[in-house]
């Protein structure tokens, strides 16, 4: 009886630490590109900051035809802003409002026209969008 609790004890710190790590985890991480090492989401899609938006501003300023153009990289329902990540409020191209996130306080967006990751092609769009360096 002893082991079998020993062992239950173990088997529920094991799925807590792994629940922990997840929960934890950043919307995005690092990667090599053209342009040095630049953040990209979880499908390795370039992440840009948009300069009409105000750092540590809680509303994205994309919308309607800009955000179709440049999607966000959206919060999942309960996420809480953690470190170097926060949230801001952002509406979809269909009208819905949402949660998005930021880093260092700058909006993030993904770019249409990057077709495969690695792709850095919104850099420099407009002179307003840039690619996330890190």
């Amino acid at each position: 009886m002893k082991r079998m609790m020993l062992g239950v004890a173990a088997a529920l710190f094991v799925t807590g630490a792994a629940m922990s790590a997840a929960s934890a985890a950043d919307p995005a991480m690092k990667a090599d590109s053209s342009l040095g090492k630049i953040l990209v989401d979880p499908k390795g899609m370039t992440l840009y900051t948009f300069d009409d938006d105000t750092k540590g501003a809680t509303a994205s300023a994309c919308t309607d035809k800009c955000i179709e153009a440049w999607p966000p990289l959206v919060a999942p329902a309960g996420a809480t802003a953690e470190d170097e990540w926060t949230i801001a409020d952002v509406t979809l191209k269909d009208g819905t409002a949402t949660k998005m996130w930021a880093y260092n306080g700058w909006p993030l967006y993904t770019f249409v026209k990057d077709k495969k990751p690695g792709d850095v092609t919104g850099d420099g769009v407009g002179g307003v969008w840039h690619v996330v360096k890190e």
